[in-house]
């Protein structure tokens, strides 16, 4: 029912002359889905607070709440078309009072963490692009059917949510930027394991798919009790990003997957200079895929020791300054970065080698992102002793991976199984610190357990070899001639 429900939306959006791409599908489902939550959230917590003989206090004003403009419902609880705008009148409601007041809230709320700033924040950044109100009208009555209601409806409607998310990935490059392959980013937490009363951070957040598996990994696997479920939804996820869309994105999917609060900042993580990042700012984990490729301006580059223009370089640096003593860390980065020969870059492995220890690297295959073109690694370090030996590990899934044979959780069980041991393999090795090159402090993978191929044989020696062939060849046909002859 729920999938049916939501390609339904995207079918009415697809008819909608303001949305273009699956960009805008989600992003405009996104903005519907949250306030439909939003009223599911407060009326439970009304009918709580009424069990207890107390009045729940509103976030929004009546005029403002679901029941009111969205899908007005009549007395036998049921919708009431009568009662509902519709046409240029709703895009006017929507455009010209819902989103100017809830955009206020970020002004008023208390702090960042509330749930009344997360309003403020998601409609002061995203706008209304369904021009026909009939559309509109047609998707709000779509969503109204969507129940939020049990942890079960619940999960059913974060993966749907992180279907639209994959789907948008492949679209394009430009959505290609908020997608990491589940199963890498599974295998990355598994790795790290992070602990309840750890914190986890991602300063490059995307669609938040990292918090959003961090925190089914540590749900699954805590004591049930309300302290734990309190500290995991409250105090356990921070997460930074730049882009509005993608903020507006994993803020959804990580209230979809149960945090109702998310400590999701909406700021560019590169504008903070370094040197301000004090002990109350690091964190237990951190757990990213930061973009690459990109190139910084000036100022932006003087907020860090090591002055490059690239992105991920910059990020790295403030993974490392970020991490508390003993935290623990897996980023993905492109794979030049462990042989670019610039001085930024040999600079940069040089300070995570001896500020931390760097002791796996996961080569991937080409095609593990989706239209991406590039190949990537995957870096695991923990902060506070110097790296001696690195355990590298070269993903091979015996196939070749693209959009319609995407990389699965299959594909990185050996990974796992043999990262705790590094254990040695055809595809994995370890290298000692002491034989890397200091001028250089290329890491790029060299693999010493390869088997080694047959060596190419000589002109002379394939002749010798073609004359031993005709040899037997003439003797075969001079047997076959005589029995042709005896018959």
């Amino acid at each position: 029912m729920f999938e049916q429900i939501f390609k339904n939306i995207d079918d009415a959006l697809w008819k909608d002359p303001g949305c273009d791409s699956e960009l805008d599908y989600i992003g405009q489902t996104s903005w519907v889905l949250f306030l439909r939550y939003l009223d599911a959230l407060e009326q439970k917590k009304a009918k709580e607070a009424a069990l207890t003989g107390k009045t729940y206090a509103f976030t929004l004003e009546e005029k403002y709440r679901w029941d009111t403009w969205a899908v007005p419902k009549g007395a036998d609880g049921k919708a009431d078309h009568n009662l509902g705008l519709t046409g240029k009148d709703l895009v006017d409601f929507v455009n010209e009072e819902l989103f100017p007041y809830l955009s206020k809230f970020k002004e008023k709320a208390d702090s960042p963490k509330t749930i009344e700033y997360k309003v403020g924040e998601i409609f002061s950044e995203l706008k209304n692009k369904i021009q026909s109100g009939y559309i509109l009208r047609t998707v709000l009555e779509y969503a109204d059917k969507l129940p939020f209601h049990s942890s079960k409806d619940k999960h059913e409607l974060s993966h749907l949510y992180e279907s639209k998310i994959k789907n948008m990935g492949n679209a394009g490059r430009n959505g290609g930027q908020y997608y990491t392959p589940r199963p890498l980013i599974r295998a990355m937490i598994q790795v790290i394991d992070p602990q309840i009363g750890e914190t986890v951070y991602d300063a490059a957040a995307g669609s938040g798919g990292f918090l959003c598996e961090a925190y089914e990994h540590m749900y699954k696997r805590m004591d049930q009790t309300t302290t734990n479920l309190k500290i995991l939804q409250e105090s356990t996820f921070y997460g930074k990003e730049k882009k509005n869309l993608a903020y507006v994105i994993g803020i959804m999917n990580m209230i979809l997957h149960g945090i109702e609060a998310p400590n999701l900042v909406h700021i560019n993580t590169l504008s903070q200079n370094i040197q301000d990042i004090q002990e109350k700012d690091r964190h237990h984990v951190i757990l990213a895929n930061p973009p690459f490729g990109g190139k910084e301006r000036k100022e932006v580059q003087q907020n860090f020791n090591i002055k490059t223009g690239e992105t991920a370089s910059l990020f790295l640096q403030h993974f490392i300054k970020s991490l508390k003593a003993g935290g623990r860390a897996a980023v993905v980065i492109k794979n030049t970065f462990l042989s670019n020969a610039d001085n930024a870059s040999t600079a940069l492995r040089k300070h995570l080698l001896e500020s931390c220890n760097l002791h796996t690297i996961l080569d991937m295959p080409a095609g593990t992102f989706t239209g991406a073109g590039v190949k990537t690694v995957v870096l695991f370090f923990q902060k506070g002793e110097p790296t001696q030996k690195i355990w590298y590990y070269q993903l091979d899934p015996g196939r070749k991976l693209g959009k319609t044979n995407p990389l699965n959780d299959a594909d990185m069980k050996e990974f796992v199984a043999f990262q705790q041991s590094k254990k040695e393999s055809e595809q994995s090795w370890t290298f000692a610190i002491k034989e890397l090159d200091e001028n250089t402090f290329d890491l790029s993978p060299k693999n010493p357990n390869t088997p080694e191929e047959a060596p190419l044989r000589s002109p002379q020696e394939i002749l010798t070899e073609m004359a031993k062939l005709d040899k037997e060849t003439n003797l075969i046909l001079a047997s076959l001639k005589e029995l042709i002859v005896f018959n």
